[in-house]
């Protein structure tokens, strides 16, 4: 009897890990379009009010930052591609490992990196939002 109360705990408790994710890829995806799109509606509903958004060449921008420079054009997502994400969920906290193939413009000079990033996402009341980004280019390049 004893056994069975406790399976049947532990299958909550997975079927909410897992619907945890589910939202969580979600967003992830949603912040990936958005940042192509320069959609600052969607961008401003994902994107904590303290985040530190961190870049591969040691940049580092707020919330506010983020949103003037796609805005500006300063910065342009011409494409992510995010492969071998993984997930870590603790209670109102994630993170994210990725790897990353990303085509941008700074200042209008187009390029091609490929990143390894972690995301740090907090679960708030406007539901998960990311907290923390951290791009570190990859060596060697993955194809």
């Amino acid at each position: 009897m004893m056994k069975a109360f406790w399976g049947i705990i532990l299958l909550f408790l997975a079927a909410g890990a897992s619907a945890q994710t589910s939202f969580l890829k979600e967003a992830a995806a949603k912040l990936d379009k958005a940042l192509v799109a320069k959609d600052t509606v969607v961008l401003k509903q994902l994107l904590h009010k303290d985040l530190t958004y961190g870049h591969s060449n040691g940049w580092v921008q707020s919330r506010a930052d983020v949103l003037r420079d796609l805005s500006a054009g300063k910065m342009q997502y011409i494409s992510i591609n995010n492969k071998d994400s993984k997930w870590t969920v603790t209670n109102d906290v994630a993170t994210l490992r990725s790897h990353a193939a990303v085509r941008y413009a700074l200042e209008g000079k187009e390029s091609d990196i490929n990143l390894h990033v972690v995301q740090v996402w907090l679960k708030t009341g406007k539901g998960w939002q990311l907290l923390t980004r951290q791009g570190v280019r990859l060596n060697p390049q993955i194809p």
